[in-house]
């Protein structure tokens, strides 16, 4: 039987990073390819309390309907930390996500008409394609280096891309790269933003994971023109099974985003929802946040230096000073993806995410085959160590 499904399938593929890691799901296998904070670092302890709070005393509540924009508890929260963090933000502003992959989908369905062009970041997060494919956009990808998206190359872009509707950015510890867009940067997209009458996607998920250097301003504080759409999540805070992320924008696009929300699923959980605000209440997620933050720093010194002390002198990473990634650079020509299944996988047990998959275009000139990006969140360090020697062992004898 032959379906009549919608032309917008057609951009729908299976993840890329799924379908290669498959071939790694086996526990003898060493990954650096998800995407998972430590569980070790998740408030197992303190959520039980919690749960157990709200199910016991406020558990007729907790378990019934509320509003799509969230509890207003929640969002007040969510408001004041914005506000500690240079917004101007009160709960009315803020919209309440089933994680800040929502945000993405939901932002896209309201700006994208086929053909309609979204900017990014050249590599970017592949979880945005996955979640504006379906909207059938063109691309125009930019191209980034150690102090994130090159401006120059923006106002280019942007001077011969009359159908862009929005930028698309991950500002603090990039995902795929792990860098950070500097403070001058940070303005001067926004002048651009301003100039070219366009949105601002800001998308924060490690913003609080920044483990070294100087913590920088959210292009949703600096925006004087109401532009920009702030995604955060409590995801690498708390836990991603919760599935709590957030929107902070203007009430008029946050108002429509309400609206497609409604739609998608009539609201987030009560019962997540009234969970992290007791949370908040009741514990202090910025000292839980102070004993996360050097667990990380220290995998990613023990990645790296591994790196550094097994991997062929040509091969060359990022060093990120927040956030869960690194962004590895093998020489010209290398086949990352090849190399994984062929060789990495079953020789070295060790798993990463080949880097073609996190560019919105490719070409010969892109020559994507030769990155990776690797995690060092996930794995425990020791295994970690392990892993990085054995593949660096393998890469010197290719």
């Amino acid at each position: 039987m032959e379906h009549h499904f919608a032309q917008r399938i057609q951009r729908v593929r299976p993840s890329a990073i799924r379908q290669l890691l498959q071939l790694g799901d086996d526990p003898s296998i060493t990954s650096f390819g998800g995407g998972y904070p430590d569980p070790s670092l998740f408030p197992v302890e303190q959520l039980r309390e919690v749960y157990d709070h709200v199910l016991s005393q406020q558990g007729r509540t907790a378990l019934q309907y509320t509003g799509t924009a969230g509890i207003p508890a929640l969002r007040a929260q969510i408001a004041e930390r914005m506000l500690r963090d240079g917004s101007t933000c009160a709960a009315d502003d803020v919209l309440v996500l089933q994680g800040a992959q929502q945000g993405l989908d939901l932002v896209a369905k309201l700006l994208i008409n086929p053909g309609d062009v979204i900017v990014t970041e050249n590599p970017t997060f592949l979880g945005a394609l996955v979640a504006f494919n379906p909207y059938e956009p063109d691309y125009a990808p930019v191209a980034l280096d150690e102090g994130g998206m090159d401006m120059d190359a923006l106002e280019q872009v942007l001077a011969g891309t009359p159908r862009a509707k929005f930028i698309y950015v991950i500002p603090d510890f990039q995902n795929p790269t792990g860098v950070t867009l500097s403070a001058a940067r940070r303005h001067r997209l926004l002048e651009l933003a301003n100039q070219h009458d366009l949105i601002v996607l800001e998308d924060t998920p490690y913003r609080e994971l920044r483990f070294e250097g100087e913590q920088l301003p959210t292009l949703h504080s600096l925006d004087t023109e109401g532009r920009v759409i702030h995604l955060g999540s409590f995801s690498k805070t708390l836990a991603p099974g919760l599935r709590m992320g957030y929107a902070v924008a203007n009430r008029g696009i946050l108002a429509k985003l309400e609206l497609l929300k409604l739609a998608a699923d009539t609201q987030s959980s009560t019962l997540n929802m009234t969970a992290v605000a007791r949370f908040l209440t009741e514990f202090d997620l910025d000292a839980h946040l102070e004993s996360v933050r050097p667990v990380y720093r220290a995998k990613r010194d023990a990645m790296l230096g591994a790196m550094e002390e097994s991997f062929p002198a040509d091969v060359q990473y990022t060093r990120p000073e927040g956030g869960l990634f690194t962004w590895v650079t093998f020489s010209p020509g290398f086949d990352a993806a090849g190399f994984m299944v062929e060789q990495a996988l079953p020789e070295a047990r060790v798993a990463y995410v080949p880097g073609e998959t996190f560019f919105p275009t490719t070409s010969p000139a892109t020559q994507a085959s030769h990155y990776a990006r690797f995690s060092y969140a996930g794995v425990p360090q020791e295994e970690m160590v392990a892993g990085i020697h054995r593949l660096g062992d393998l890469l010197a004898g290719s």
